[in-house]
């Protein structure tokens, strides 16, 4: 333990929201530090990331969908939990290096938030990952918890806080009360999948072919989860599956809130399911405190007045929705000896 606290001062802790589309990483004592994507580029074929080792984040993100034979762009995790195994321990590494420093010679600790409903393998293998990435000490939280304290909830107190955190690849609802979690629900469809449903309309109904980053573009700026004061159209190019030519349409916001429908659904039945389970004075004190939204699916125009329709509880989108999680894990990080026995894995022994 005191050899332990000794490294500490030589070494610069961190907290990483290792998300399905981003990730975050918060430093003690200075917030956010990095904010990339969750991509890399390595050669078809291999696992040899490309530009020596620095094809990373924003760099691999321009490729998606843009690269030649010879080039894959890959999102390493999937439905929030990892799905290459080597390429995120590459994509670790980097984000790792690029916070503490290749030149320091003492290994960080890390938390790392992780969707509360994964397995204990898949949770090793998110551990193992970072220790051969280049952390020293390796800690696991669940991520409604990390966002609940990123979001400034009173999660220690004897009342119920509820978040919703609707995220790339899982939306992780929790209702938390003296520092745990007394009822949750995870489900793997959050932003991707809205994503490939409006992929999905406008092939179908088009024979439109267009990508993820583009669908991506569609949803911020004309989906919505419920009807507009004043609805949106937006021209959106892509590639004709019939004539295999470069083509242009006009869409509306209503065909893509139509689009939209299936995912939206799911994550609202996902939240009332919780509200079925939860115990009676915890569901209670919810009428006066209502639900917290994060994470970037909660941006979706009117998704805080679909799921307060299909509630009855008051919704409150959070400060900064996109980073609650990576602040959470940063004041896990602030206050480990306080926190780590209530972490997933604390010392990542099973």
């Amino acid at each position: 333990m005191l050899l332990d606290t000794i490294l500490g001062w030589f070494s610069m802790d961190m907290g990483i929201d290792l998300g399905t589309c981003t990730t975050l990483v918060c430093v003690r004592g200075e917030g956010i530090v990095l904010d990339e994507p969750s991509v890399v580029a390595v050669r078809k074929g291999t696992n040899i990331v490309l530009n020596n080792g620095e094809a990373v984040g924003l760099v691999a993100r321009e490729m998606l969908g843009k690269t030649p034979g010879s080039i894959s762009a890959i999102r390493p995790l999937k439905d929030g939990v990892i799905s290459d195994f080597e390429i995120t321990e590459a994509m670790l590494s980097y984000f790792i290096h690029k916070v503490h420093g290749r030149g320091n010679l003492v290994r960080p600790r890390v938390v790392i938030a992780v969707p509360s409903g994964i397995t204990a393998v898949e949770r090793r293998a998110v551990v193992d990952s970072a220790e051969r990435a280049g952390a020293r000490k390796v800690y696991l939280v669940d991520e409604p918890m990390a966002a609940g304290i990123g979001a400034q909830l009173p999660i220690t107190d004897p009342t119920a806080s509820m978040i919703v955190d609707i995220g790339g690849g899982t939306t992780e609802v929790a209702i938390m009360s003296l520092a745990d979690i007394a009822t949750s629900e995870s489900i793997r469809i959050g932003g991707d999948d809205m994503d490939e449903a409006v992929i999905n309309h406008l092939k179908r109904t088009y024979n439109l072919l267009i990508g993820e980053a583009r669908a991506e573009k569609v949803k911020i700026e004309i989906g919505s989860a419920a009807p507009l004061e004043e609805e949106l159209t937006m021209e959106v190019a892509g590639r004709d599956t019939v004539s295999g030519l470069p083509r242009k349409i006009v869409i509306t916001s209503e065909e893509i809130r139509d689009a939209l429908r299936e995912p939206i659904a799911a994550i609202i039945d996902t939240v009332t399911t919780t509200l079925e389970r939860t115990q009676p004075e915890l569901a209670a004190d919810l009428i006066d405190n209502g639900m917290h939204i994060c994470g970037g699916g909660s941006l979706l125009r009117e998704m805080d007045t679909i799921l307060a329709n299909a509630t009855g509880l008051k919704v409150n989108r959070v400060e900064d929705p996109m980073s609650s999680v990576a602040r959470g894990t940063s004041v896990y990080m602030e206050n480990l000896e306080l926190w780590k026995d209530t972490m997933s894995n604390g010392e990542h022994g099973w």
